[in-house]
């Protein structure tokens, strides 16, 4: 059965009824085997079918550039986990049982993703018919026992403008045998809101997913409509979109690489990046009157054009902004005390991030081939080649490192397509989602794979819509961190990730 998959591709609508549906036994064995089989598996959900759930699987099949959609009906409220045996889904199935009421038995490490019921009436987080939903906060946490052992809590709320999100480290004085994380304080309902769209607010919904990644969300969101309506987006409004795309990419990773250094003393990048950061927020802004490329995004291409005199404004403003984060971030690079608290630090080994299933930086900071871009490209990237950034050590310096050849290929790729703008219309009409469809839209975010999945019910509205952001996949690679390091290193190897709080708490 697993070799007779259909394959879909990014960004492409198929009819929902032609989607692979079977047993529970054979979908537990098509993901299980997944690994094995070269796939990862992209999203994993609970979808309401018939009065009960179904489970709905995306996999992604980077060497061919597909994708794998197959689903099963689930009899009851419980199922055997599949966790065990493919590491990639255990907080899928967590976020399933919290979500449906459906029980994955056998699930080493049950218990809140979000803390809110937001599935069948009348079940909470963990399928007890009629009872209460779980409490924010209060959960079971792994402990490491011993008389010398001792428990460090951080958060959730933290010294800083940022999101709530709790860390408990096990340790022995400073040494860390385990990092446990607990997010979902701040669960918004964002994809409920987008049941029975596409609607006025929708795109507004896709534009605050996460707010530093404004373009990313907002684009996997496009295709997505685009897609299911049958709408051919223009090639300006394609080339549009990849300079905003890697202008967000400019702007993040380069307030990362100033923060990194911040974390470790050292002054020159991290007071010069903080500014320079700024530089490419506000040539976002030049696109379209936001720094966050807010309105920017829209069905059918982009809500605003770029004019010659503009065009040459922001590729003087570019290369300005580039020479200054050249001088800035190689400096980096030549200081033996940043290099000495960047390598070795916080590492995460190639074969644990392949099982977690990492993606974007952090997966190529660990040798790992994953760059939508390259894999599974969409819009103007099936034009143009962006070469992979990967180191293999997979430790801070690595996924600093793979951050600087991302700026720079990316300050080319803006170049280059603001040079050679096609010509002709920015935004065309885009019609209503045809009925009974599904389609699912990647996109490489700044972060990593977005995931977007769109299915239609037979008035064309959206009857599910799921979203996994690329911190979805990743946070648990900042645990595998922590393990065996110093508590110290904590601010250094939390910022080497950045991951999003409100990406998590959908």
């Amino acid at each position: 059965m697993t070799s007779e998959l259909p394959l879909a591709h990014n960004g492409k609508a198929v009819p929902l009824g032609g989607v692979a549906r079977v047993s529970l036994e054979t979908f537990r064995r098509i993901v299980i085997e997944a690994p094995t089989r070269d796939r990862r598996v992209s999203a994993l959900f609970g979808r309401p079918a018939g009065g009960g759930v179904e489970l709905v699987a995306v996999l992604a099949v980077d060497e061919e550039g597909g994708l794998e959609l197959v689903c099963c009906a689930l009899e009851g409220d419980h199922y055997p986990s599949m966790t065990p045996h493919c590491t990639q889904v255990h907080l899928f199935e967590r976020e399933i049982a919290e979500q449906w009421g459906v029980v994955p038995e056998g699930h080493p490490w049950l218990k809140p993703v979000r803390f809110v019921a937001s599935g069948r009436k009348g079940h909470d987080a963990w399928g007890r018919p009629g009872g209460e939903p779980a409490t924010v906060g209060l959960m079971d946490y792994y402990q490491v026992e011993g008389e010398e052992i001792h428990e460090v809590a951080v958060g959730p709320v933290h010294a800083g403008v940022i999101e709530p999100g709790h860390f408990r480290f096990q340790c022995h004085g400073e040494h860390v045998f385990h990092l446990e994380i607990s997010l979902g304080y701040q669960h918004r309902g964002v994809e409920r809101a987008l049941v029975g769209g596409p609607g006025k607010r929708s795109i507004h919904y896709a534009e605050t997913l996460a707010g530093d990644t404004t373009i990313g969300h907002a684009l996997a969101y496009a295709q997505n409509v685009e897609s299911l309506a049958q709408c051919r987006v223009p090639a300006r409004a394609h080339a549009l979109r990849g300079i905003a795309l890697e202008l967000e990419r400019l702007a993040n990773h380069t307030g990362d690489l100033g923060a990194l250094a911040g974390d470790v003393g050292f002054l020159p990048t991290a007071s010069y990046c903080g500014r320079l950061r700024g530089d490419f927020l506000n040539l976002t802004a030049l696109l379209c009157g936001s720094r966050f490329g807010r309105g920017f995004v829209r069905p059918g291409g982009v809500g605003f054009d770029l004019e010659p005199a503009r065009v040459t404004q922001v590729l003087e403003r570019l290369t300005a902004a580039y020479r200054d984060v050249k001088n800035a971030v190689e400096l980096l690079w030549t200081s033996a005390t940043v290099q000495a608290r960047f390598e070795e630090t916080g590492r995460v080994d190639g074969k644990v991030a392949a099982e977690l299933g990492l993606v974007g930086v952090a997966a190529r900071a660990c040798g790992l081939l994953r760059d939508v871009r390259k894999t599974h490209p969409s819009g103007i990237y099936r034009f143009t080649h962006v070469p992979a950034s990967t180191t293999h050590t997979g430790d801070v310096f690595a996924r600093a490192y793979v951050r600087w050849l991302e700026i720079q290929r990316s300050v080319t790729l803006v170049q280059t397509l603001l040079k050679e703008l096609p010509e002709g219309p920015s935004r065309v009409a885009c019609g209503a989602p045809r009925p009974g469809q599904a389609c699912v839209s990647l996109v490489e975010g700044w972060r990593g794979e977005i995931c977007h999945v769109a299915l239609t019910d037979d008035a064309g509205r959206f009857e599910t819509y799921k979203i996994v952001d690329p911190s979805f996949h990743n946070w648990s690679g900042l645990a595998m961190a922590l393990r065996d390091q110093q508590i110290s290193d904590f601010p250094l190897c939390n910022k080497s990730f950045n991951l999003s709080y409100c990406g998590h708490d959908l």
